[in-house]
């Protein structure tokens, strides 16, 4: 049984989820609060396992006090707000301070837009029900390992990975991902590569994502474009709503952007990358598939693998979720299973053993 703790300043808000979460025989609704002081005391009391959050309520903001909750009383949280439509940022946010997901309030117009947002919430609340705590956010998910250095000299990678080809580092990511892919990116440069990302996120928080990962990355970092020449030294994101895959034109490499159903449940789907990788660039590429629920990219990543690339999935106890990256170590596809702070130490590695002039970083 999922405790839940609602929190949102509005009555009917309460009210709703109230309903909608009590409509799963899983779920049982241990209370709700109206204001971040409210919630802190009933926390205490009730030990739910998971909090539905609004982001902007009276005397204290959604995002100021889940800073305050990771830092002492770390729980699943999941964003319901108006705010993250049109304010994006505090979205990211949110998630970079700990929150597992994020959920729209919409208005509800028609049966069909209860039964989505339902299914939106339950899906959500579940979800975060099975993240792991502390989250990876701590400074010691980055404490020194050898453990790349390892599995790299065991498999002896470097011989199957061309170092005068352009290479293409491929990486799909969903829970807990954008926290996650900041801080690979920060700890990760290859002049000479191009990095393609996909991670799971509505279309409108597409470009904020970007924005922010390109703070922190030495490489360039924009939203792929259709048809554009893919470029050495940049990073690639697919935008929300889209699917990101890879063609060869001539010598060159080119974006290429699908508006076709979802895959996995997903669009951008990671499989419908890393597909469209092993076709064009296989025995060029290093796939990574992190932290995220269901199974999307393992079997892309399998296809990869017995097509020649370099593949890394990210290991249990450093995952928020252990869903993607499991599915694609159970198939067989993944070369290597890696914490968050040696995936970098590895692309690093890997670039290095090929004579790159790629200046090795040190995460902090």
């Amino acid at each position: 049984m999922i405790k839940v703790l609602i929190v949102d300043d509005s009555r009917s808000q309460r009210v709703l989820l109230g309903r909608i979460l009590s409509t799963d025989r899983n779920i049982q609704v241990v209370g709700s609060a109206e204001d971040a002081y409210d919630a802190r005391e009933k926390i205490k009391q009730l030990k739910p396992d998971v909090l539905t959050l609004d982001v902007e309520m009276p005397r204290m903001d959604g995002i100021t006090f889940l800073k305050n909750l990771m830092r002492l009383h770390p729980l699943p949280v999941v964003m319901i707000s108006t705010l993250t439509a049109t304010n994006s940022p505090a979205a990211l946010e949110a998630l970079n301070n700990g929150a597992i997901d994020f959920v729209l309030k919409r208005n509800l117009a028609s049966p069909e837009d209860i039964k989505s947002y339902s299914r939106e919430v339950l899906r959500a609340v579940k979800q975060a029900a099975q993240a792991k705590f502390p989250a990876r956010s701590r400074e010691d998910a980055m404490t020194t390992s050898g453990s790349a250095n390892a599995a790299i000299d065991g498999l002896k990678l470097s011989n199957r990975l061309p170092g005068a080809a352009h290479r293409i580092i491929a990486i799909g990511a969903s829970t807990g991902g954008p926290p996650a892919l900041q801080r690979v990116l920060k700890n990760f440069y290859d002049p000479n590569g191009s990095v393609f990302i996909v991670q799971h996120l509505p279309e409108h928080f597409s470009e904020t994502f970007a924005k922010r990962l390109n703070e922190s990355s030495r490489m360039t970092v924009k939203l792929a474009e259709p048809g554009e020449v893919v470029k050495k030294g940049y990073v690639y994101v697919a935008p929300g709503g889209r699917h990101l895959l890879l063609r060869k034109k001539g010598a060159q490499f080119i974006c290429m952007l699908s508006s076709v159903g979802p895959v996995n449940r997903h669009r951008p789907s990671v499989d419908v990358l890393f597909s469209s990788i092993t076709q064009v660039a296989a025995e060029q590429c290093v796939a990574v598939l992190m932290t995220g629920m269901g199974n999307d990219g393992a079997n892309g990543m399998l296809e990869l693998h017995g097509a020649g690339a370099v593949t890394i999935a990210q290991d249990e106890n450093s995952s928020v979720v252990w869903g993607m990256p499991r599915a694609a170590v159970e198939l067989g596809g993944a070369d290597m299973v890696l914490s968050e702070a040696d995936i970098p130490r590895a692309l690093v590695q890997l670039i290095s053993d090929l004579g790159s002039d790629a200046t090795r970083c040190t995460a902090v």
